[in-house]
């Protein structure tokens, strides 16, 4: 079992900046991809970024690129999002995910084993 805890959302504005952080605890972090997600009101969760297990490898959906960067601290149990010039469409609850993987990362919704409860994500235009 793994417990996810993310943190760091809050209201900014838009081309602001925000840090959001997942923290695990229960069995060897460094065993699980990780992934972040995000929901909107009225929309399906997306896939926004994936990091493998020794945080060398990191994926991001088109609309993030070159604005997020994930990255993991495995001697911390801590993975983070750094969201620079955030839009409005960026608004959502945001949540980290933990897949139990031997290789790779993971970018679907089913493919992840224990999930965060969320943190909220408001930019205004």
């Amino acid at each position: 079992q793994v417990q996810l805890v993310e943190s760091g959302g809050g209201l900014v504005q838009a081309g602001g900046s925000l840090r959001l952080s997942c923290a695990a605890a229960g069995r060897t972090f460094s065993n699980y991809a990780v992934g972040w997600f995000r929901q909107a009101p009225g929309k399906e969760r997306e896939f926004v970024a994936a990091i493998n297990r020794s945080g060398g490898s990191t994926y991001y959906t088109d609309s993030v690129k070159s604005r997020f960067t994930i990255s993991r601290d495995n001697a911390k149990n801590t993975v983070s999002l750094q969201m620079n010039s955030l839009k409005p469409e960026d608004t959502a609850v945001y949540y980290c995910a933990a897949a139990a993987v031997v290789l790779g990362l993971r970018k679907t919704p089913q493919e992840y084993d224990y999930w965060g409860q969320g943190t909220q994500v408001t930019v205004s235009s």
